[in-house]
């Protein structure tokens, strides 16, 4: 199942001294409760603040688990480290360092956050969803948590209690793009496409009135049209999209397949490419960009293409596998 998801790589943007310390390819939506802040306890040497300052992330961990030996496992730099890890993409040590900062004192809200989507980064939706779950029990007003539960239940194929969390997040929030889109997503799954075109284009309105727009509802909608057939307006949506954020690999490759439906091979090989330049990793884009060259009657690079394919394939099933 293709998974349309924000891109998972920047679910979080934290704050450190009030500093983002990175950004989102897309970034979130303004007034959405999706930025955690990640605080410097007084405890913490100036040398681990300036590391985390000049995103030294390596230096900051190293000098932060010898302050945490000299602290008794002190709990404020559990926190501070399972922030960085985060930061530095080490998400299993991540969420290692919150769930020992558990073993000290109740996680802050913002920390069991950080620990659930380090879970979800890591492919364990199954451990994110009692923290959520967690979260949505104390927070009950809080609409990104059941938008968040609903996430995960698409992702499980349970698509009718997904439906009904993320309308749980819409009433909580009416102007929250992401649970539309999600309701789509799942409308979507179980062949609902009137129902799965409202969402996105009320989640694609909501978008475009945000300072930050994301490009995903745009895109879903235009994947959704392209598989029913109905192409007209579909290269607009696409184009906006990229106008939202012009280096979002998937984008470019479903560009580049409705300009393979449109025989289009040339544009539809130009926009494969910059997918997988943008993201080396993304294998349904290189199986796509071999099926148009085979078509051009470029055999050695469709062969190449399909090679890259299935190695991607094999490792992303090893990197599945060694997680378990």
């Amino acid at each position: 199942m293709t998974n349309r998801w924000y891109a998972c790589g920047a679910l979080l943007t934290m704050v450190v001294v009030g500093v983002p310390l990175y950004g989102q390819s897309s970034p979130e939506p303004s007034g959405e409760k999706t930025t955690p802040v990640l605080s410097i306890p007084s405890i913490a040497s100036h040398e681990v603040r300036t590391e985390i300052e000049e995103r030294n992330y390596a230096g900051a961990e190293s000098l932060l688990v010898g302050e945490i030996r000299q602290h008794a496992e002190s709990p404020e730099l559990l926190d501070l480290l399972g922030g960085v890890f985060f930061l530095d993409g080490k998400y299993l040590n991540s969420a290692i360092a919150f769930k020992r900062e558990e073993a000290v004192k109740p996680l802050s809200s913002e920390s069991r956050f950080s620990l659930a989507m380090a879970y979800v980064v890591i492919g364990h939706r199954d451990w994110a969803r009692p923290e959520i779950e967690k979260l949505a029990r104390e927070s009950p007003g809080e609409a990104l948590y059941p938008y968040w539960l609903s996430r995960l239940d698409y992702d499980a194929q349970l698509f009718e209690q997904a439906i009904a969390e993320a309308r749980v997040s819409v009433k909580l929030d009416p102007l929250m793009a992401r649970s539309y889109d999600n309701l789509g997503l799942c409308y979507e799954a179980i062949g609902q496409w009137d129902n799965a075109i409202k969402e996105y284009q009320t989640a694609t309105k909501l978008e475009r009135e945000k300072q930050h727009p994301s490009a995903w509802p745009d895109v879903n909608l235009a994947t959704l049209l392209v598989k029913l057939g109905r192409l007209d307006g579909v290269e607009n949506l696409l184009k906006e999209a990229l106008q939202f954020d012009p280096r979002f690999p998937r984008a470019h490759h479903e560009l580049g397949l409705l300009f393979e439906k449109q025989a289009n091979n040339r544009e539809a090989i130009k926009e494969l490419l910059t997918a997988v330049e943008l993201d080396p990793s993304f294998d349904e884009a290189f199986y796509a960009l071999g099926r148009v060259y085979q078509r051009t009657g470029e055999i050695q690079k469709a062969q190449s293409a399909y090679e890259e394919f299935q190695q991607l394939k094999k490792e992303k099933a090893e990197k599945k596998e060694n997680v378990r």
